[in-house]
């Protein structure tokens, strides 16, 4: 049977959404050289059925950089590169957002300028955290993460001026709105988490200051944009590339309250097993953040249409982010509103290459499958 909760519009903040079958942010690494261009128009104009297209996360300086291929916003040349992504996805009736990444210690010296050092709260190595590099004889792949070196406290103002300045681009650049990453073990979620963050300056030790930081981010970019189009994306409870916290839950209610005083359109959670395991939201966590926060909830990870319609139900979520269904279904709004079958992604194809596993998944045609 067809879901129909999923098509129900939605208000984030001060944008209308047409549903709530909302495109998760998804790193695909095809800008070899940090600029989108057709080939990221096309991909995202085929997508533009989403309630909401959250972009790959997007560098906004080169020391953000901790991937290769991945996009930028910092330079003007990047800057017309993502205008022309957005004029291809409202030409076709779509509304999008650009995420803001700072990958943090999540880097190496191979993908930092002149080499230098990453930069993360403090000195200390992520376990087992691994980022993707070119070699030496062009190849590309995965490779153990540098020890980072910790940010001076005088130089914290200057990479939240790189957000700003990042939302000002976005904002150019037109689109609807941005989201900021604070999750899945990168700068700001380091901040928050007290396993990387060893800090005894402002930012680090009480809860209060390990938000410090993140706080001034959203402050920056919400002066430019408007906090009303302005979201975050969070992963408490997580444990990838090494980041340990001993309080995720309590930073969590701590941030919904803080977020919801500011007016934030919207909190993004990433559930707690999306990179495996078996950890879940604690018993009442979700009702917890409902009762704290007066924005749109969306949530991500492992989600169909069914488990959807159960978090609208319990009134937990006001949306539901889908990542790897919208890899192989361009057209995935539509194939939950008939009951149709999905495309099934192909891993092989995820990061990386050209057009194949990125723009030549098939569209349904008066229900058959056919190419874009």
């Amino acid at each position: 049977m067809a879901d129909t909760s999923l098509f129900t519009p939605l208000q984030l903040g001060s944008l209308s959404l047409p549903n709530r079958v909302i495109m998760a942010p998804l790193t695909r690494a095809r800008t070899p050289d940090s600029v989108p261009g057709k080939l990221q128009q096309a991909y995202y104009g085929q997508r533009a059925g989403a309630g909401l297209i959250i972009s790959e996360a997007t560098n906004i300086s080169p020391t953000a950089r901790g991937y290769v291929y991945t996009p930028g916003i910092w330079t003007d040349e990047q800057e017309a590169g993502w205008q022309q992504v957005v004029d291809a996805v409202h030409a076709k009736g779509g509304r999008i957002a650009l995420q803001l990444w700072h990958v943090g210690r999540v880097s190496h010296e191979m993908v930092q300028p002149d080499g230098r050092q990453p930069v993360a709260p403090s000195a200390l190595k992520g376990e087992g955290a691994q980022c993707f590099v070119e070699f030496e004889d062009g190849s590309a792949g995965r490779h153990p993460t540098s020890t980072p070196r910790a940010l001076e406290t005088d130089e914290i103002p200057g990479i939240v001026e790189d957000y700003r300045q990042a939302a000002v681009r976005a904002r150019r650049a037109g689109f609807d709105m941005v989201e900021i990453h604070a999750a899945n073990a990168y700068l700001l979620n380091q901040f928050l988490a007290t396993g990387p963050n060893q800090r005894t300056d402002r930012y680090g030790g009480s809860i209060e200051n390990r938000a410090r930081f993140p706080l001034e981010v959203v402050d920056a970019v919400a002066e430019v944009f408007g906090a009303d189009r302005v979201g975050i994306r969070l992963t408490p409870f997580i444990e990838i590339f090494g980041l340990t916290d001993d309080e995720p839950e309590a930073m969590a209610f701590y941030l919904a309250d803080q977020l919801n005083q500011r007016g934030l359109a919207y909190l993004h959670f990433n559930e707690p097993n999306w990179a495996g395991g078996d950890i879940t939201f604690p018993d009442g966590f979700r009702e917890q953040i409902r009762e704290r926060f007066r924005g749109g909830l969306i949530y991500c990870g492992h989600y169909d249409a069914e488990r959807a319609r159960q978090r609208f139900e319990e009134k937990t979520a006001d949306a539901v982010a889908f990542g790897r269904p919208f890899i192989a279904n361009p057209d995935l709004p539509e194939r939950f509103r008939l009951g149709a079958a999905l495309n099934e992604p192909n891993p092989d194809t995820f990061y990386g290459g050209d057009a194949p596993g990125y723009t030549d998944y098939p569209f349904l045609d008066n229900g058959h499958d056919r190419k874009a």
